[in-house]
């Protein structure tokens, strides 16, 4: 049978050693590869097109969010599976939105991870239980459910672009991260004030910490 191929995403060496180490134990899941940002995250999915992606959110320049939107455009059979050390509900919608197969905590057992992996890959979703919880009463509980929401109109470039700006990263810097030109950095954060109706950093900066864009 053949094995389940996984990308490991994270900027701390030893954590990913030892989700490696922890991977290694079961005979049916193989390393493809492993990456320490969301750039080279992206360079590695399209190099070795793993079943899945085990995605960490919060890493330098690139994030694991700007990631994932990217692997799903380019490669959308490759499944997304979140580690992360946030559970906040935005967070976590913001990122079911963006096509991820799975979240799961880093607090979570190595059981709780290893059944999360094979789960994601029988095409199944998998929400660490907390999470569960949590999303259900959001959306349960969402006010103005039928009010069109305009971060949603973004596009997935105006988001990435957006989250970046609000970072503090320079337009270049962007460019360089997204393999995209300075000016055309700089027209998705112009589409995206207008949509947002956002006139200055100060109003982006508020506004994605409101929406736990950035933390």
């Amino acid at each position: 049978m053949a094995k389940i191929s996984i990308l490991v995403a994270d900027d701390h060496a030893l954590v990913r050693e030892g989700i490696i180490a922890i991977l290694r134990l079961h005979g049916d899941l193989e390393v493809a590869a492993e990456a320490a940002d969301g750039k080279e995250a992206i360079q590695k999915a399209a190099k070795h097109k793993p079943d899945i992606v085990l995605m960490d959110i919060a890493m330098p320049g690139l994030g694991g969010l700007e990631a994932t939107m990217e692997i799903k455009k380019n490669h959308p059979g490759i499944k997304v599976l979140v580690l992360s050390q946030y559970d906040d509900k935005e967070y976590v919608n913001r990122l079911l939105k963006a096509g991820v197969s799975g979240y799961i905590l880093k607090h979570a057992v190595g059981t709780d991870l290893i059944a999360a992996i094979r789960a994601v890959a029988r095409g199944e979703s998998y929400l660490y239980p907390s999470i569960t919880s949590s999303v259900i009463d959001d959306y349960l509980h969402k006010r103005d459910a039928n009010l069109e929401d305009p971060y949603e109109r973004l596009t997935d470039r105006e988001k990435q672009v957006l989250k970046l700006i609000a970072e503090g990263h320079a337009h270049k810097e962007i460019a360089s991260l997204l393999d995209i030109s300075a000016k055309t950095v700089i027209a998705h954060y112009t589409n995206a004030q207008e949509k947002l109706d956002i006139h200055n950093r100060a109003e982006l900066i508020k506004f994605a910490l409101r929406r736990g864009i950035i933390k």
